[in-house]
């Protein structure tokens, strides 16, 4: 991964051939829309399962805890992506052998957390050379993405796709009702194990993008608006994946023009978005049940006396 500054352009032209033109006249914005796009998608789906299965926070602290795998790598002179997807495929396998009991361990989970990061930069400190790219996983470098990086970032991707494809229809009932599934003899703990590993797959192939401190939000924040607007697994899936991609296209089209880095520009869409998304929908049950209570009032009101 190498380090590059976004070249800010004097403004847009209000041409949107000509600012698209422009945009991708450059081969690391190209390389950046190509990873962004692929990881958005992977992130949609893979963040579908993991917003229903209720386990953002240990999505969220299985990505961080990341951060001391490459920093670990990085100190023996390793790709700090390949030490970040062994520490994430190690951890992710511990939490899918929890099952249904890692969600009940939010306190132990936020204390290895905690040791996670302390230990990461511990690592960190004690690397001797240039450190950059290390910490340049906390919160991504989209814009020095090469295009080594895609081919990799594709591969990941496609496998961490491949899984969830396969294990699509037992992990969705399983994640729907995870008793009954194991009452049907659904291999819950082996599809918790598989699940938690394409996430660590999924994460590994994001940190280029987003950053290990900040992919919970493309992991998590579609998937959560899909949610709200539909309850069709298809169609929430679809939905978290083409807002997931829709956040990247605009917040890399913003930083190309701003002299700020794109991560911001991506969580803070996805934020702003969902923020919106509760307050419609909040307006809206609020309308119905003031609507019922008039309508029983009516009701009542009009009704024969006994």
């Amino acid at each position: 991964m190498r380090i590059l500054a976004v070249p800010v352009a004097a403004g847009f032209s209000w041409n949107p051939a000509s600012d698209v033109g422009a945009i991708l006249s450059w081969q690391f914005m190209r390389s950046a829309y190509e990873a962004g796009t692929v990881v958005a998608i992977v992130s949609g789906v893979v963040g579908y399962f993991v917003v229903l299965r209720r386990t953002a926070f240990a999505a969220h602290a299985l990505s961080d805890m990341g951060f001391p795998g490459a920093a670990g790598a990085a100190l023996i002179g390793v790709d700090p992506v390949v030490g970040m997807l062994v520490f994430t495929l190690t951890v992710g396998a511990v939490m899918g052998l929890l099952g249904e009991r890692v969600r009940g361990r939010d306190t132990v989970i936020g204390i290895v957390l905690a040791f996670s990061l302390a230990l990461g930069y511990l690592f960190s400190s004690l690397y001797t050379g240039n450190s950059t790219e290390a910490f340049a996983l906390l919160f991504g470098q989209i814009t020095g993405v090469s295009t080594w990086d895609v081919v990799v970032t594709v591969a990941a991707s496609a496998v961490a796709l491949a899984a969830v494809a396969v294990m699509y229809r037992p992990l969705l009932f399983a994640s729907v009702d995870e008793v009954v599934a194991e009452a049907r003899r659904v291999p819950v703990r082996t599809l918790s194990v598989g699940f938690m590993l394409t996430l660590a797959l999924a994460v590994s192939a994001a940190v280029q993008v987003i950053g290990v401190l900040l992919i919970f939000a493309l992991l998590v924040t579609p998937a959560a608006i899909a949610e709200r607007l539909t309850r069709r697994p298809g169609a929430a899936i679809a939905c978290a994946s083409g807002l997931a991609v829709l956040f990247v296209w605009v917040g890399l089209a913003i930083a190309y023009y701003q002299p700020y880095p794109p991560s911001f520009f991506i969580v803070g869409l996805a934020f702003v978005t969902y923020v919106a998304v509760r307050i419609v929908s909040g307006a809206r049950s609020w309308s119905r049940r003031g609507s019922m209570g008039r309508w029983d009032a009516l009701t009542r009101s009009t009704s024969p006396s006994r």
